[in-house]
């Protein structure tokens, strides 16, 4: 059974007490970053400089669970807030985070509140000892699941989808606790990377499709280091070892790593939203370096969607590498029309239209002079509602623009994501509410091109394109062709696939 956390918490800043179970049904559906050290004196210490790496994946809360094998104790911070802040040294969250062992979680929910609660990672008193866990990405099962645990008994002490795991490891029936995670882990569905820590081991995991990413490096020391992204053991002077396998446990201890392949063999298919918005520019991501898979987004869709301008101007952040792309391809100057405040954060993921619109204002501004009497070519990385992308055209067309022609390195997204992706449902969807030219006439402008689903393949090193048969990364934004069941969800889509049985026989 489940008992209270023994460990402290402390806040950076009051916390909303009032959450809900956003729109997944739990908090939980949400993009985050996780980190890991095992073998490490200043193991919390690595930690914070992880998660700071992977600050762009989660700016909401952050938090750090350590364990001392001297003092046999857990200690657990977490917080409200950016790393730097709450983890910096003033805050003196470090000093306290002691062991050689830790793990770290940045979150990014999409409820529009957090509350204290919802901060991970999550901390349990199980029968076998003290567990940590941090977690990204989101199950499709979780309200199910949730469902026939507290029909049994079972007592949730916060709103998030990844408590659900902490539940089926205490209520299994193995005997080893590796064994009962990987017990627990079998029931759910949907797309994970964790982190989790004992007083003996460092433990990881991704789900069976690889959807969400995880990485195995190691520093000069020795100490073992798992990751969302390898730009993370880049900041701790890690060495990137290799991803972790789709289906893949991890287990770190004083015996070195092991590896438990105790799923049914899936074709892996990562997400391709990994490699278009999320993740960051330097990572790499088996064996694909993001910026390269960027600008060649953007040199395809200059092949696809040719037209005489002066000018390809970037969206920024977003737009920068697809930019470069299009304009090395299409032979017009690549210019910097307009400038992104980075002390404003991303619009999308706003509460309400009301506070999404405000923020553009405040996000972009037009370079006047770069673009007066100039026909332009915009490079975005996507649209989702496209309200932004239309606020952004307006403020072209006012600085003066002749032409605006909008080119975007994405596919239409017609498609909600389930699997950790802050996405709208498919009513907001843009794309999903009306054809190219409906678009073109709702954004305001010349012309309007996405690039092609088979020349975003082509980006992903695919020569043909997709492989309709055995798609190689999970574009169900694109396709509806979800590679999971959705139990969740079943009234929402249709899911591609039956509940699988994940464990081997």
């Amino acid at each position: 059974m489940i008992q209270a956390p023994s460990s402290a918490f402390r806040d950076c800043r009051p916390l909303d007490n009032d959450d809900d179970f956003g729109e997944a049904g739990l908090a939980g559906r949400h993009k985050c970053g996780v980190f890991g050290v095992y073998g490490d004196p200043n193991a919390a210490a690595l930690t914070a400089l992880g998660l700071h790496a992977l600050q762009h994946r989660g700016q909401e809360a952050c938090g750090i669970a350590s364990y001392d094998i001297v003092k046999n104790s857990f200690q657990n911070e977490r917080h409200l807030g950016l790393v730097g802040d709450c983890f910096g040294q003033e805050s003196g969250a470090i000093q306290r985070l002691t062991g050689s062992v830790a793990i770290g979680h940045n979150r990014y929910s999409t409820s529009g509140r957090v509350a204290q609660r919802n901060i991970q990672p999550l901390f349990a008193d199980l029968k076998s000892g003290g567990f940590a866990i941090a977690h990204n990405g989101n199950l499709t099962n979780a309200r199910t699941l949730r469902d026939r645990l507290v029909q049994d008994g079972a007592i949730f002490q916060s709103t998030m989808d990844t408590e659900v795991i902490l539940h089926l490891i205490a209520r299994s029936m193995r005997t080893r606790l590796v064994d009962r995670f990987i017990d627990a882990v079998s029931h759910i569905q949907g797309g994970f990377g964790l982190v989790c820590l004992t007083n003996k081991k460092l433990i990881g995991a991704r789900d069976p499709w690889g959807l969400r990413p995880l990485v195995l490096g190691q520093t000069t020391n020795g100490a073992y280091v798992l990751a969302s992204e390898s730009c993370a053991l880049d900041a701790v002077g890690a060495q990137f070892i290799r991803d972790v396998d789709s289906g893949e446990v991890i287990v770190i201890s004083d015996k070195g790593v092991q590896s438990h392949k105790p799923f049914a063999t899936i074709p892996a298919r990562p997400c391709v939203f990994e490699y278009l918005y999320f993740a960051r520019p330097d990572s790499t991501m088996h064996g694909l370096n993001v910026n390269a898979v960027r600008e060649e987004l953007g040199r395809q869709l200059a092949a696809e969607h040719h037209v005489d301008a002066d000018m390809v101007c970037p969206v920024p952040d977003g737009g920068n590498p697809s930019g470069l792309g299009f304009s090395e391809a299409s032979g017009i100057p690549f210019k910097f029309g307009i400038i992104r405040n980075h002390y404003i954060g991303r619009t999308f993921i706003q509460p309400n239209q009301m506070s999404r619109q405000r923020s553009v204002s405040l996000k972009h501004s037009a370079n006047r002079s770069a673009m007066q009497g100039k026909r332009v070519v915009l490079v975005d990385d996507s649209i989702v509602r496209g309200n932004t992308s239309r606020r952004i055209v307006e403020m072209v067309r006012a600085a003066g623009a002749a032409e605006i022609h909008f080119r975007v390195a994405s596919p239409p997204i017609r498609y909600p994501d389930f699997y950790g992706i802050d996405m709208p449902s498919k009513e907001e969807l843009l794309a999903s509410q009306m054809s190219i030219e409906e678009m073109r006439d709702f954004l305001g402008v010349d012309s309007l091109g996405f690039l092609s689903l088979d020349g975003f393949h082509r980006a992903l090193g695919q020569p043909e394109g997709r492989n309709n048969k055995n798609p190689q990364f999970a574009d169900h934004c694109f396709t509806g062709e979800y590679p999971t069941a959705l139990i969740d969800h079943e009234d929402e889509e249709e899911p591609m696939h039956e509940q699988l049985s994940l464990l081997k026989d």
